[in-house]
């Protein structure tokens, strides 16, 4: 009796053990379906992709992103951080200003899948159906960007785009010659006025652009930068002229070195520009420094975004692009490099303190409200602007 109740007592426990063993073995198998499903949900979010794209196209090579780009506006570690975390390539074509980029692009120019245009082309090419909208759903770190560059009048609820870098259109100085001088720096009179541009004669550059030239001095008069008027944009054209035979020329690009090397003494351009002639002054050991400076009457601030083009064929790789560029630290690196400004709130902390202090780059909200984005014109306006600056140019 003893040896049956102990028989049965065995058995009933062997089977507990088993149903227990099998109980907990069950229970390990779904905490690891867990885990596995939990990696597959975070692993696009944390790094570039998961592990079965940007496999090797047919023909063995790596999966290639289009990008049509500004000139040195991306870190080439950067690039090369991304082409080894996506197992891809980044090939670039570049353009010195939107206008170049909008006549390549109307040319027939395709194959692009990002581009980076400022607000007003970028207003162009929404208008012209051109652009792929943006799946935010691959980009958690949109979160990271300032609302105050969000939800700009190009592109109200960012359907399209997403805020990349920003500019400002200022006046860059030898500040060692111009304060000898005894000449103001804070104000678009400099290049405009004749009782100051007798004493730095052929000494002045200017931007060779419609938009930004005509902005500075519609913004000297008291006008909007993006004011439409005929009679306005006359008296803009007649102050252009006026000053034109004091200048020493139109200049878009050498006006960095040309300021840097001190042939130029006041520089009609763009903040990041600025920046590196002031560094190449520093670091080549020259005699004198350059500065620069937001105009009092209030400057434009150009906002340049990366868009999807219809015409791109790798969708997806570019939404991974998009959003490492929005993490803080690979942002930061293109602060760090040119001086850019940056709407990107996490890039800040990455971003060299004195850049980070400089009102120039980071202006304050005072300075801002100052600030003005171009906006596109018509084709009206278009045609009225360029027989403007044919006469300006002629004259």
């Amino acid at each position: 009796m003893i040896n049956r109740a102990f028989s049965t007592f065995l058995i009933k426990e062997t089977r507990l053990k088993r149903s227990e063993a099998q109980t907990g073995a069950l229970t390990r198998i779904h905490g690891f379906v867990y885990i596995i499903i939990l990696l597959i949900a975070v692993l696009p979010v944390m790094g570039c992709n998961k592990p079965s794209e940007n496999i090797p196209t047919p023909n063995g090579e790596k999966n290639k992103l289009y990008l049509f780009n500004w000139n040195n506006y991306i870190a080439p570690e950067t690039i090369k951080r991304f082409e080894t975390d996506c197992n891809c390539q980044v090939s670039q074509d570049y353009y010195a200003d939107n206008e170049e980029m909008l006549a390549k692009m109307a040319a027939g120019a395709t194959g692009y899948d990002l581009i980076v245009p400022t607000g007003n082309a970028l207003d162009t090419l929404i208008r012209q159906g051109v652009l792929q909208p943006l799946n935010k759903s691959l980009l958690p770190h949109l979160k990271n960007i300032n609302p105050a560059y969000l939800n700009t009048a190009f592109d109200p609820t960012n359907q399209y785009s997403v805020p990349y870098a920003y500019t400002l259109t200022l006046l860059g100085f030898n500040h060692t010659k111009i304060k000898a001088l005894g000449l103001p720096t804070n104000t678009w009179a400099i290049i405009f006025e004749p009782k100051y541009l007798e004493k730095i004669k052929g000494r002045v550059t200017v931007l060779d652009s419609q938009r930004e030239l005509m902005a500075a001095a519609l913004k000297y008069l008291g006008y909007s930068a993006n004011d439409r008027n005929k009679e306005q944009w006359n008296q803009a054209k007649d102050l252009i002229i006026r000053a034109k035979p004091y200048w020493a020329a139109f200049n878009n690009t050498s006006y960095i070195r040309e300021l840097a090397v001190g042939n130029i003494w006041v520089a009609h351009g763009y903040s990041n520009d600025m920046y590196q002639a002031a560094m190449d002054a520093t670091n080549t050991q020259r005699p004198f420094k350059i500065s620069y400076t937001i105009p009092i009457e209030g400057a434009v601030l150009s906002l340049d975004s990366m868009v999807l083009h219809q015409s791109g064929t790798q969708s997806r790789l570019a939404h991974q692009f998009i959003n490492f560029m929005l993490e803080g630290k690979n942002s930061a690196e293109l602060t760090n490099l040119i001086g850019s400004g940056n709407p990107n709130l996490e890039a800040i902390q990455y971003i060299q303190p004195a850049l980070t202090r400089d009102p120039a780059i980071f202006p304050d909200p005072e300075t801002l409200h100052k600030l003005e984005m171009l906006v596109d014109l018509n084709h009206a306006q278009r045609r009225l602007l360029s027989r403007v600056w044919t006469e300006i140019k002629l004259r």
